[in-house]
């Protein structure tokens, strides 16, 4: 199955029924007068949060949903049925917006909520509803009002405890395989990665679900290589892994690539909390470690609003599982003190005397 976070699709909601124009004719009795019934509700388009998808790839062969029409009124006092829905089936943490991607119409983020996007015309009156006692027989009756049109963009985050960043070929893809059950593609090139994997780790008696995104690189915001469309996987996470290549070129200088895409970004992606990690530790001889090491931690002094508490650089090796365990702890503590933070205070208990 394609992994596809976003679709735009055409949305209509159905129109109401018509009233209807009929009088009585039954036999003797005089004067019967009318009995139109009203028509019926026009159907709602509903988004429904469901389990077991992990992707809109279902919206890239199917754009147009219509409800149905309401029924039209009948004769003997009979008002029309309501029109069926049109049900969008999305799965965990869809976002919908409006066409212009900015105006949020509404955020699923847990199986069974639903939404509706486009509510269904109201049904006409019949000529029942227009009796008076000046007009016992009306010959009028109301169309039905008009569905709501419109073309809406499903945005799919995944729901995820802590994400990993990093630029091409840092490690991401092999540190999510050695701590889960997840088989990314792993290769010695950029970019393997090409669309979001998650993973559930477990670390001492502690559980957390981990995001691994495609690399990013200078410029990702401005559209260069895959791009940032994929950080809004993490948007939703409390903490974030940054895993920085030992054996790149300097680390100082990726990291603060990755710091600039994420400030760029927006979202509050640079302030939330982050554990920075220089990985591939067992392919560069102690010399060259130390000098990442130096060059890695001054720019981690420099970046970041002054006095902000800095975590300590950690070291590893997934291919090896060398400090693997520190960073899961690192990790998932960090996790919990953002989700202490983000948790409502209890208020404080009535006074009596």
């Amino acid at each position: 199955m394609k992994f596809l976070d976003q679709a735009k699709i055409y949305v209509r909601s159905g129109d109401g029924g018509a009233g209807c124009v009929s009088f009585r004719r039954e036999k003797f009795i005089e004067f019967g007068g009318p009995d139109g019934g009203d028509g019926g509700r026009g159907g709602d388009v509903v988004a429904v949060c469901v389990d077991g998808l992990n992707t809109l790839i279902d919206y890239r062969y199917q754009q147009h949903f219509k409800a149905r029409t309401g029924t039209h009124g009948m004769g003997k006092n009979r008002a029309g049925a309501k029109g069926a829905d049109a049900v969008l089936k999305v799965p965990v943490g869809t976002q919908i917006f409006e066409e212009d991607e900015e105006t949020l119409i509404a955020d699923l983020t847990e199986v069974g909520q639903t939404a509706v996007i486009a509510r269904g015309g109201n049904g006409g009156f019949g000529n029942l509803h227009f009796t008076t006692s000046t007009n016992r027989a009306p010959r009028r009756a109301n169309p039905g009002q008009p569905g709501i049109e419109r073309n809406i963009v499903l945005r799919l985050k995944l729901i995820a405890d802590a994400g990993l960043i990093g630029l091409p070929n840092a490690g991401k893809s092999t540190f999510l395989a050695s701590v889960s059950a997840a088989r990314p593609k792993i290769a010695d090139y950029p970019f393997t990665t090409l669309y979001p994997g998650l993973g559930v780790v477990r670390v001492d008696d502690r559980e957390f679900v981990l995001a691994d995104i495609p690399g990013l690189i200078e410029g990702a915001h401005e559209g260069h290589g895959l791009g940032d469309r994929f950080l809004g996987h993490v948007e939703r996470c409390r903490a974030l892994l940054h895993l920085v290549d030992a054996t790149g070129e300097h680390a100082g200088r990726d990291y603060k690539t990755v710091r600039r895409e994420l400030a760029a970004y927006g979202a509050g992606l640079d302030e939330k909390t982050e554990i920075v990690a220089l990985s591939k530790i067992d392919a560069v001889d102690p010399e060259h470690l130390k000098k990442q090491k130096e060059r890695l931690k001054r720019s981690m002094a420099s970046w970041g609003p002054e006095g902000e508490e800095k975590r300590p650089l950690l070291l590893l090796s997934a291919a090896t599982s060398m400090g693997v365990t520190e960073a899961l702890r690192e990790l998932a503590a960090a996790r919990e003190e953002a989700e202490r933070a983000e948790a409502p205070l209890e208020p404080a208990p009535a006074w009596t005397p």
